[in-house]
């Protein structure tokens, strides 16, 4: 076997890019990162001084601070509505296009098309759809509802129009997937007199695996940083609130509390680790395979 010898001019190329990455990485991910978790743990902010005060930040999150569980509800609800409606959903669009239907091409790019539109502009389509005022929704039904301004539904609404823009993200990841089932597994199961549900259930989805794992690890990301869209409806107040906008006001907004903002931050950050874990675990047995 022959081993070549990297010139210095290779290893400076290989250096300068290999450092360049590694440096954006670390100024734009994993130094705010720990930034947040270190001022966590303080009253900052943003002009007076350093004072450490422990964990009376997640302590006030949890007793004295009542948009925190409004937050966290909501953030279970979306994750709820994602996970258990929006990504089957998504599944069965994918299984029913994989059969190669009729213009399947044009429907394929029907649900795709919200994919390539940011949150913030479902946001705008949601109230142009679903205001009080000049809505779509009232003016074809004859209602008179505030679907947005209710306290008691808007959050429904508004996770509908997320996840009209999921599904089309979700189906054509499994899409891919189904597209990389090996036939021969599905003759094997009708030679042996498995129906298509019984094909599909034990055969077709247990290869998906993989695919499972990230669509699942998309999903709980997707619920966690949404903000956009209940910012662009309301700014993530009156039941749209949302740990990612708690992050923002409390960080950027009149408040300015830098300390108790990066706390509601650290809180996302570990949710969102576990998830993150499992996603690289899964991807590790891969490679290791």
């Amino acid at each position: 076997m022959i081993t070549r010898r990297y010139s210095r001019r290779d290893l400076a190329v290989l250096g300068f890019g290999l450092g360049a990455a590694v440096l954006v990485n670390v100024a734009l991910i994993w130094g705010p990162t720990l930034a947040s978790v270190a001022l966590s743990g303080t009253d900052w902010n943003g002009i007076s001084e350093l004072r450490w005060i422990g964990t009376r930040n997640y302590g006030d999150l949890a007793g004295e601070y009542p948009p925190f569980w409004s937050a966290v509800r909501n953030n279970v609800l979306w994750l709820a509505f994602l996970g258990l409606i929006a990504t089957p959903f998504g599944l069965f669009c994918a299984v029913l296009l994989d059969r190669r239907l009729k213009l399947s091409r044009v429907y394929q790019s029907a649900l795709y098309l919200p994919v390539v539109l940011s949150l913030a502009v479902v946001g705008f389509i949601a109230q142009l759809v679903y205001s009080s005022d000049y809505g779509v929704l009232n003016a074809v039904t004859g209602l008179t509802t505030d679907w947005l301004g209710d306290s008691s539904i808007n959050i429904w609404v508004v996770m509908v129009a997320a996840a009209w823009r999921h599904v089309g993200y979700v189906m054509i990841i499994y899409l891919a997937g189904l597209k990389a089932v090996d036939p021969a597994l599905k003759e094997a199961a009708a030679i042996d007199g498995a129906s298509e549900a019984q094909t599909f259930f034990r055969v077709v989805f247990p290869t998906l695996r993989p695919i499972n794992v990230i669509v699942f690890v998309i999903t709980v990301i997707e619920a966690l940083r949404a903000f956009d869209i209940v910012y662009a409806i309301n700014k993530g107040r009156n039941g749209l609130e949302l740990l990612s906008v708690l992050v923002t006001e409390n960080i950027v907004g009149e408040a300015s509390r830098i300390g108790f903002g990066s706390a509601i931050a650290v809180i996302l950050l570990v949710i969102s680790m576990g998830f993150i874990v499992t996603y690289l675990s899964q991807l590790f047995k891969e490679d290791h395979r």
